[in-house]
């Protein structure tokens, strides 16, 4: 372990708990190298870093620091809590969030600089009642539904919720910031769907600008579009699994970028097992020769799928092992062969982290292919007792 490494809030270290069971390592050299890769894409538009979801589950305070520190611009979470954390965590950069219900409580999130999206003109409303109470200007950002059909406003209350924005912006409850949208066939770049969604953006932003209401800030593009379509850029970029390391097309490859999330354990024991022995719940594996197997601590109450039992492989003893058996609540078992490959307990397995799908160190996207999911998942069902450890990146806060 890095000598620079952190410890998460969430399961802090203790002298009894020096070496964890079930570890995520988080390498936020690795983010600073995913934002480069995402502002070369960019161009000339700023970077809007997506650390929702606690930063897809690799923590969202030490992971925006890292972003921020790389040259990302601006943070997007979807929560007001999310948003609070990092305004109290100390972090000075805009922060937007988007997704809320009407009947939010704003007056915290507003009174600590948090930028909010809004979607609907129940939200505007209930913003500028929000505004008049914490005695400060709220700042905006319209989300514009462009034919996602789920969060932003519609195109039926587009007109009126326009005229109601620019006589809130009159009366100083808000700041009109900017305009945004999300695509629907961004993992699809030459869907004619999203041509459609820059269009109609394109022409709430006209709607706007007629009415006065000129924006800061443009945008619309996530990892797959800051990728693939750079026409998308408008004022700024919008990524989110690319700066974890994860392709947001993988049949297109790896753009180059680095995993962050190294998901590993420890030995717990090494043993024999007879030929004709089955091994774990059901016995649904039986040694089909004399071998030698390796206990690892780690089962479906951390984040291993018990879905993926027997479906899996890790990286143990210089080589790939597979896992044998049913995926328990705390623990696996893999195979390591008659002579057990020189695997010791204590040595260090790792189920996926920093390598080339389908060679070496298993990645996250093999996962996602053997349940039929996305690799999203798999990096924010890592959970339980699992301890998120950083290493490398920024000192200090920003």
């Amino acid at each position: 372990m890095s000598s620079t490494a952190q410890e998460s809030d969430t399961e802090p270290r203790t002298d009894l708990q020096t070496d964890p069971q079930a570890e995520a390592v988080i390498d936020l050299d690795a983010v600073a190298h995913n934002v480069g890769v995402l502002r070369e894409h960019a161009g000339d538009a700023a970077v809007m870093a997506v650390v929702k979801a606690d930063a897809y589950n690799h923590g969202a305070v030490p992971v925006g620091r890292a972003v921020l520190a790389a040259g990302a611009r601006e943070l997007g979470v979807t929560t007001l809590g999310e948003g609070l954390e990092l305004k109290n965590a100390g972090i000075t950069a805009p922060v937007l969030s988007w997704l809320h219900t009407a009947d939010s409580d704003y007056v915290p999130a507003i009174a600590a600089g948090v930028e909010l999206g809004l979607s609907s003109p129940r939200h505007l409303q209930a913003v500028v009642d929000a505004a008049r109470q914490a005695g400060t200007t709220a700042t905006v950002t319209i989300k514009v539904d462009t034919g996602l059909n789920r969060n932003g406003v519609s195109r039926e209350e587009w007109p009126d919720f326009l005229k109601e924005l620019a006589r809130a912006e009159a009366e100083g409850a808000i700041r009109f910031k900017g305009v945004f949208s999300h695509l629907a066939h961004a993992d699809e770049p030459h869907h004619p769907v999203i041509d459609r969604q820059r269009d109609r953006l394109v022409e709430a932003v006209a709607d706007a600008e007629h009415l006065g209401l000129v924006p800061d800030a443009v945008h619309l593009s996530n990892s797959a579009a800051t990728l693939t379509r750079p026409d998308l850029r408008f004022d700024m970029v919008r990524p989110g699994i690319a700066l974890y390391g994860l392709s947001p097309v993988p049949e297109a490859g790896t753009f180059g970028l680095r995993p962050v999330m190294t998901f590993r354990s420890r030995v717990a024991l090494v043993k024999k097992v007879a030929a004709g022995e089955g091994v774990s719940y059901g016995h649904t594996w039986v040694a089909p020769r004399d071998t030698v197997v390796a206990l690892l601590p780690v089962g479906y109450a951390d984040g291993l799928p018990r879905a993926l039992s027997g479906r899996f492989d890790v990286w143990l003893g210089d080589d790939r092992r597979p896992g044998i058996g049913r995926v328990c609540m705390d623990q696996v078992v893999v195979d390591l062969g008659p002579d057990g490959a020189g695997v010791r307990e204590g040595d260090v397995a790792v189920f996926f982290g920093d390598g080339q799908p389908g060679r070496g160190v298993p990645h996250a996207q093999e996962w996602a292919d053997a349940l039929g999911t996305i690799h999203y998942e798999v990096v924010t069902s890592v959970r339980g007792r699992t301890v998120r450890t950083y290493v490398g990146g920024p000192g200090g806060s920003s």
